[in-house]
């Protein structure tokens, strides 16, 4: 069972997608994520690009988030998504969208911003990696962002240079954060 952790939303149980397609990120694996970013929550834009059940933008509201964009190419994912946003009533800081992660990135390009971004791709070797290079070239991220990446011990992402990281295992899943560069001092 899935639900919110804290905030204003607790305890609020979630619905996910029955089956293979959606992989929900484990509560240990939640917790250990939002323990490391608590303090860097508090009106942030946040991108969940792999939504599924949307628990990790959810639970970002939940805890400050300003708003958030929760991405999935799944139909059936996105109802999920907006069922739990409704459920947490936290929908009116959230848009939903039905698109391919590559078709997103593309059409946002440079119209708005994000100081969270959370991948959690189906697990595949050098998918985060080709994710993380479209991201960093897309003018989607803001200065100081935090991506927070899950994946299996084959799939974890390459450094990328200029960006800070920090990996954790919570089980078999691996989190890699990186850390977008503050601005250039001149």
């Amino acid at each position: 069972m899935m639900r919110i952790i804290t905030g204003t939303a607790r305890g609020t149980k979630l619905k996910t997608l029955e089956g293979k397609d959606t992989r929900p990120t484990t509560e240990m694996c939640k917790e250990g994520v939002f323990s490391a970013i608590q303090f860097e929550l508090h009106d942030r834009s946040v991108l969940d690009l792999f939504g599924g059940s949307g628990q990790m933008a959810l639970e970002a509201l939940s805890r400050g988030a300003e708003k958030a964009v929760i991405v999935d190419s799944s139909r059936a994912a996105c109802e999920i998504i907006k069922e739990n946003a409704q459920k947490t009533k936290l929908m009116k800081q959230c848009r939903v969208i039905t698109a391919d992660w590559k078709e997103y990135i593309r059409g946002a390009s440079g119209r708005e911003k994000f100081d969270l971004v959370f991948l959690d791709p189906p697990y595949q070797e050098g998918i985060l990696d080709e994710i993380l290079h479209r991201l960093q070239y897309s003018e989607l991220l803001a200065e100081g962002a935090i991506i927070v990446c899950e994946s299996d011990k084959d799939g974890i992402p390459s450094e990328i240079e200029g960006f800070a990281s920090k990996q954790y295992r919570y089980g078999k899943t691996h989190v890699t954060m990186f850390r977008v560069p503050a601005g250039e001092e001149e």
